[in-house]
């Protein structure tokens, strides 16, 4: 399979938050620790997949935080 050609160079998804969440994903990025210190190392197609792994880490993490502040408010409205 032949690597798309990028025009410009694929920047590091931090957000300079740099603290880890209980899964070890930066709380920020959403990188594993590998993935941080190995960045500047990988190729443009890892990048890229690394950036899509990024994404559905935070849309999993945004899908749960909405599920437990429902459970949350629900919970709230018994008291």
């Amino acid at each position: 399979m032949i690597e798309q050609l990028e025009f410009f160079e694929i920047q590091s998804p931090c957000r300079a938050i740099c603290q880890t969440n209980e899964q070890g994903y930066c709380r920020g990025c959403f990188r594993s620790r590998d993935e941080r210190f190995e960045w500047l190392k990988y190729t443009d197609a890892q990048k890229r997949n690394v950036l899509r792994l990024c994404r559905q880490r935070y849309i999993r993490a945004t899908i749960v935080r909405d599920v437990e502040d429902d459970i949350s408010s629900t919970q709230q409205e018994l008291f």
